[in-house]
């Protein structure tokens, strides 16, 4: 097929931003939804699926999770997964295995858990007094938080639902499928190409690789799905470099709207870095973990997305019962009629996902 950058960049962008939708159709459709806890002015997940679900507010995901066909679970990225793409990855092998002190005290727990039902992680503490330990990070947590988190990756438990932020466990009831692995690993690699696409070939291996931390027992199944995406997936060689998509698609017939969306850092548009250069001529960078004077777009710039381009960023604040907004532009303001109406329009609806009274 003969296709040019020009039509990738507006199949990106359109196979991924649908009609929008139930939150349960939503996250079927996108196949993996990217948490994050930082809330600048919403957590990510909560900012990739406002575009997406029918009448979205900031926080529904968390107080509808427990009622919804969806898993947190570690995928390319910890996140929302369908339920039945989670069970894919289980029963998951840990790359280090417990000492028998501490499976003997997961053990503990998962009875535990079995007879109350849910616990929260401060149930568990209270009753087990496991104390403190040096965490991921080098600072000091509860060791009962951290063998919760073990448990859950190891499938032993999952998220029941979150109370004030805070994750809620109950028992792990998967059921078995019968797909061998290599079979199981390409679905997943469907799951990534199905979110992501049209995909650089290096941006392929990388995301792979990240597959890594959710089906490590599976790292000797990466080579052979990469030779068999070669023929799974369609292919097409745009100035130098191999880009992938589903066999299915065709990227030659996209179009865009006249649309400004505010996306979050992690949104599937702009997630691959390498592929928003490759689009949109320029570098963009997630801040909020560089030093302040360092920054040059803020903490948590949010990219503005006009039609099929990627035209600046705004930072957005929640003050006094209003949204505020610096925007900034990679080059001069798109000089379209319709795009200063397209951004008050934006800001406005976002306003509204936030429950304020508007933008300032």
């Amino acid at each position: 097929m003969t296709v040019t950058l020009a039509q990738l960049r507006r199949y990106a962008v359109r196979r991924t931003l649908f009609r929008p939708t139930t939150l349960t159709t939503a996250i079927e459709r996108l196949g993996f939804v990217q948490a994050d806890p930082i809330r600048q002015p919403a957590r990510a997940q909560d900012l990739i699926l406002r575009h997406r679900v029918a009448g979205y507010r900031a926080g529904d995901l968390e107080k509808r999770y427990a009622r919804l066909p969806v898993e947190e679970d570690a995928f390319v990225n910890y996140g929302y997964l369908p339920r039945a793409t989670a069970v894919l990855m289980h029963p998951r092998t840990a790359r280090h295995a417990w000492d028998a002190e501490t499976a003997t005290k997961a053990e503990a727990i998962l009875e535990f858990v079995r007879a109350r039902g849910t616990v929260h992680p401060r149930e568990v503490e209270d009753h087990f007094q496991h104390g403190r330990v040096t965490n991921w990070f080098g600072g000091s947590s509860n060791a009962s938080t951290q063998l919760l988190d073990g448990m859950h990756y190891r499938g032993l438990l999952r998220v029941a639902s979150r109370a004030s932020g805070t994750r809620t466990y109950a028992v792990a009831d998967r059921p078995d499928h019968d797909l061998d692995p290599d079979e199981t690993y390409d679905r997943l690699l469907d799951v990534i190409v199905g979110l992501y696409a049209p995909l650089p070939r290096r941006s392929l291996l990388q995301l792979s690789t990240l597959l890594g931390y959710g089906v490590p027992q599976w790292k000797g199944r990466r080579a052979g799905a990469l030779l068999r995406a070669n023929e799974r997936y369609a292919w097409a060689t745009v100035d130098g470099i191999d880009w992938a998509w589903p066999a299915d698609e065709d990227p030659t017939r996209a179009t865009t709207k006249p649309e400004v969306r505010l996306l979050a850092p992690f949104d599937p548009i702009v997630w691959d870095r390498y592929r928003f250069e490759r689009f949109w001529g320029w570098e963009y960078k997630f801040e909020a973990y560089t030093p302040a004077a360092q920054r040059v777009r803020g903490y948590y710039a949010l990219p503005l997305l006009w039609r099929d381009k990627v035209v600046g960023w705004a930072n957005l604040a929640a003050r006094d019962g209003w949204l505020t907004s610096e925007i900034g532009y990679v080059g001069d303001i798109p000089g379209d009629k319709g795009f200063l109406p397209a951004v008050e329009a934006e800001l406005a609806a976002m306003a509204a996902f936030l429950g304020l009274d508007g933008p300032r």
